[in-house]
C-alpha cells in the first residue's frame, strides 16, 4: 500500500478511528491494533514478505532479552553477533546476492576464467533496509548498555513495523521511539492538526513536484545520448528536485501520519538544498541514516579521535557503505565515494563543522551573496552526484556527464518542462520562509483566511496534478 493511493485514503481513517476508540488508557490494545494494521499495510505488496519482518522482529526481540539476562560476556557476544549476522544476512541475501555473484563472475571472466552461475530471481522485500537497521540499532544499544530490553512483545513489534515509517523511514532508534509505545497516549487535537498540515505538504511535494519532474527526468536519462548539454544539465537538476520532493515528501507524510496517532518521529530532512557545503548537506539530508552510520560505523571505527588521515579513511568508508546501502549497483558505490571525496577537503582543513548550528541567513529574509553562491555551488556538486545515482550503470553516468560538459551546441530531444517550475518555486519559497521550523507548512501563526487559502491551493494543485498511484523512489531501497 502506498500513501498516494485510494486504498490508503480508506485505510488511514479506519485505523485512526479504531485506534482512538480503544481508549487512551488501553495502551496494549492500541499497540496490538497498530501492529495488525502495519502488517496489513505491508502485506498489501506481498503477504508472503510479512513472515520475513516477523522473523527479524522475533530474532531481535529474543536476542536483546538474552543479552540483558546474562553477564557472561561470551554469551552476550554470541547473541549480539548472531542477531547482527542474521539480520545482515537476510538483507545481504535478498538485496546483494545477485550483485556480488555477478560482479565476481565478471571479474573472473576478466582474467580468462569461464563461469556459469545461476541467476537468483529474488524479490527485494520493500523497506528491508529500513527495518533491518532499526532492529540492529535496538539490539546494539541493549548490548552496549544504552537502554533496557523490553519484554512487551507487541510494543516492540509495533515499534519495528509502525506503518507510517515502515517502508522508507525515518530509521528510528529504540532509545527515542520505543518508549512512545510503552507509555499511554492521549489524543491531542493540535498535534493531529499539525500532522494533517505536514501530510498535505508531503503530498504536494510528491504529487505536484516529484511526479511532475519524473517523466521529464526519465526522458532525458533514457535518451541521454541524443540530448544536448543543456537538456542533460536540466535532467540532473530536475532529478535532484525530484528525489528531494519524493523522499522528503514521503517523510513529511510519515511524520504527519504518526502525529495522528500521538507519535513523534525523527525529522529526516532539514532543507538540505539550502546547505552551504557538503558537510552541512549531509547533516540535513536523510538525517536518520546519516546519524545511524555515524553512531554504528564511524564512531566504532575510531571516528575523529585518531588523527585527520584516519578520520578521513573512516569517513570514506562510511560514504562507501552508505552508497552500497542504497542499492546493488556500482553506480551507488561511486556515488558514495564521490561524496566522500567532496567531504575530504573540508575534513582535512577542519572546516566540516562550520555550519553545525542554525540555518542560513538566520534572522534575515535573504541570504548574503556569499551564502547564495555557496548554496548554488553545493547544489551543483550534489546534482553531479545524482547523475551516478540515477544512471543505469557507471558507463552511462560518465557518458552523461561527458556529454553534459561538451554537447551544448548540438543534438536535442526537445523536452517540454510544462508547469513544472511553478510547483518547484512554491516548494522552495515555502521551505525558505519556514527553514527554521519543523516543516514547510507550519503556518499556524498566520491569519485564518491565509491558512485556509494555502490549504485549498495546495490541495487543488494535488488534485489537478494527480496522475495515478506512483511508487516512491526509496521504496526500492
Amino acid at each position: 500500500m502506498i500513501f498516494n493511493s485510494l486504498a490508503f485514503l480508506i485505510f488511514l481513517p479506519l485505523v485512526f478511528a479504531l485506534y482512538w476508540l480503544t481508549g487512551a488508557r488501553r495502551r496494549g490494545a492500541q499497540n496490538a491494533l497498530l501492529l495488525l494494521a502495519s502488517y496489513v499495510f505491508y502485506a498489501w505488496w506481498d503477504w508472503q514478505l510479512v513472515g520475513l519482518i516477523i522473523f527479524s522482529t522475533l530474532v531481535s526481540y529474543g536476542a536483546a532479552i538474552g543479552i540483558e539476562a546474562t553477564r557472561r560476556n561470551g554469551v552476550r557476544c554470541a547473541l549480539g553477533w548472531g542477531c547482527v549476522l542474521v539480520n545482515l544476512g537476510l538483507l545481504g541475501y535478498f538485496k546483494y546476492a545477485n550483485f556480488f555473484t555477478t560482479s565476481l563472475a565478471d571479474a573472473l571472466r576478466g582474467v580468462g576464467m569461464t563461469v556459469s552461475w545461476p541467476v537468483l530471481h529474488l524479490v527485494l522485500p520493500v523497506g528491508i533496509s529500513f527495518y533491518t537497521f532499526q532492529n540492529l540499532s535496538y539490539v546494539l544499544d541493549v548490548w552496549q548498555g544504552r537502554m533496557r530490553a523490553t519484554r512487551d512483545f507487541f510494543a516492540f513489534a509495533a515499534f519495528v513495523a509502525f506503518f507510517p515509517q515502515l517502508v522508507a523511514g525515518p530509521i528510528e532508534r529504540g532509545q527515542r521511539f520505543l518508549p512512545q509505545f510503552l507509555n499511554g497516549r492521549r489524543f491531542d487535537g493540535s498535534l493531529a492538526v499539525d500532522g494533517c498540515r505536514q501530510m498535505l505538504w508531503g503530498f504536494f511535494k510528491k504529487i505536484a513536484v516529484a511526479d511532475v519532474c519524473a517523466p521529464i527526468v526519465a526522458t532525458i536519462f533514457g535518451r541521454w545520448g541524443e540530448a544536448s548539454g543543456g537538456e542533460l544539465a536540466l535532467g540532473a537538476l530536475l532529478f535532484g528536485v525530484q528525489i528531494y520532493g519524493d523522499f522528503s515528501g514521503y517523510s513529511d507524510i510519515a511524520l504527519g501520519c504518526a502525529r495522528l496517532f500521538g507519535f513523534e518521529l525523527t525529522r529526516n530532512f532539514a532543507t538540505p538544498y539550502f546547505s552551504r557545503d557538503i558537510a552541512e548537506f549531509w547533516r540535513r539530508w536523510h538525517i536518520s541514516l546519516t546519524t545511524w552510520f555515524r553512531d554504528y560505523v564511524y564512531i566504532p571505527l575510531g571516528g575523529s579521535r585518531c588523527g585527520k588521515w584516519r578520520s578521513l579513511a573512516n569517513t570514506v568508508i562510511v560514504f562507501l557503505v552508505s552508497g552500497l546501502w542504497h542499492g546493488a549497483n556500482w553506480t551507488f558505490v561511486v556515488w558514495g565515494v564521490f561524496h566522500g571525496l567532496l567531504f575530504a577537503p573540508l575534513l582535512l582543513q577542519g572546516r566540516n563543522r562550520r555550519h553545525v548550528d542554525g540555518v542560513v541567513a538566520e534572522g534575515r529574509a535573504l541570504p548574503r551573496v556569499g551564502e547564495l553562491l555557496a548554496m548554488v555551488w553545493t547544489f551543483v556538486l550534489v546534482s553531479v552526484g545524482w547523475v551516478f545515482f540515477r544512471s543505469a550503470d557507471v558507463g552511462s553516468a560518465w557518458g552523461y556527464l561527458g556529454s553534459m560538459a561538451t554537447g551544448w551546441g548540438s543534438g536535442g530531444i526537445g523536452v517540454k518542462t510544462g508547469g513544472v517550475w511553478l510547483g518547484i518555486a512554491v516548494m522552495f519559497v515555502m521551505e525558505w520562509v519556514m527553514r527554521s521550523r519543523a516543516h514547510g507548512l507550519r503556518v499556524e501563526r498566520w491569519p485564518g483566511w491565509a491558512r485556509w487559502a494555502v490549504y485549498f491551493a495546495l490541495g487543488w494543485c494535488c488534485l489537478q496534478m494527480f496522475k495515478g498511484e506512483t511508487s516512491f523512489i526509496y521504496f526500492q531501497f
